[in-house]
């Protein structure tokens, strides 16, 4: 458990104002935009752990809904860790909700403002070779961004010798991914499986 923060309130707008410049950056999805939420929220202001950090992302993609809601668990135990975790009473509820609303409001509107705009806008130049270049030439941003987040996930296990049955599976779900047309639903249900049943 994090001692419990002091957050000012300049504290909270800087945590929106950083938020909404990684909603300005997070080209591929919001998980493209992990990496640099650890190094400002465990790293370099120690307002979440480690384990709260990945514990939010596991949960969000584990759970059913959009995977963004790891932002919201983040902003969660932000709250939490500036309230004296659950044993604080309403006091703290209230800091982890604003934790929620600080972070979501952060991470989407500017995204959201940005995407209507200049969804409108190639809509009508769809057409341009500009255009069809732009798109073309994010595929490879958003693969790499995706490949720096699973690599800042696979740092926090400690023990590759013990976890080689996870860097299999993950590079041999990749492989299927890219040579087959199976469906990702099944490969996370054998995923799940598979962890079910202890084998990995």
């Amino acid at each position: 458990m994090n001692p419990v923060l002091h957050l000012s309130a300049s504290d909270w707008l800087s945590l929106f104002t950083h938020f909404a410049s990684l909603s300005l950056l997070a080209v591929g999805g919001v998980i493209t935009a992990a990496p640099d939420m650890h190094r400002y929220l465990v790293d370099e202001t120690h307002w979440l752990n480690d384990a709260q950090f990945t514990s939010s992302i596991a949960l969000a993609q584990a759970a059913p809904g959009p995977n963004i809601l790891f932002v919201a668990l983040m902003g969660w135990h932000l709250g939490l860790n500036a309230g004296a975790g659950l044993g604080g009473g309403w006091m703290s509820v209230a800091l982890a909700s604003l934790g929620v609303v600080v972070t979501m409001l952060g991470i989407m509107l500017p995204s959201s403002i940005l995407t209507y705009t200049a969804t409108r806008w190639a809509h009508q130049h769809r057409d341009n070779m500009g255009i069809r270049a732009f798109k073309s030439g994010m595929a490879p941003i958003v693969m790499a961004l995706l490949l720096s987040t699973a690599w800042l996930l696979t740092l926090t296990h400690d023990q590759p010798s013990r976890d080689w049955p996870l860097y299999a599976l993950t590079a041999l779900t990749a492989l299927v991914v890219w040579r087959t047309q199976v469906h990702l639903l099944w490969l996370i249900g054998l995923g799940a499986l598979l962890g079910g049943l202890g084998w990995i």
